[in-house]
């Protein structure tokens, strides 16, 4: 899916388009509507420079039971456990 957001309110914002990628990746980490991993994709930074970022924002990063079990997932798929 592609999202348009019109000039005049990027403009509005004074923000880049890769800059405003990141406040909504931020936002929605934030809010736990986005995982670490979909949110950093979101703002094009890899999982490390996205943790940074939170904490230098002073925002804590949530991971909970479910988050594991998708990690272990993940790993598993690889063939890295």
């Amino acid at each position: 899916m592609n999202l348009l957001i019109p000039d005049e309110i990027l403009q509005s914002s004074r923000l880049s388009e890769e800059e405003l990628k990141v406040e909504i990746a931020v936002m929605l980490f934030e809010k736990e509507k986005l995982t670490l991993g979909q949110a950093s994709r979101l703002a094009a930074m890899d999982h490390l420079e996205f943790q940074h970022l939170l904490a230098s924002r002073r925002i804590p990063v949530h991971y909970d039971v479910a988050d594991f079990e998708q990690d272990l997932r993940t790993l598993n798929e690889l063939g890295r456990l």
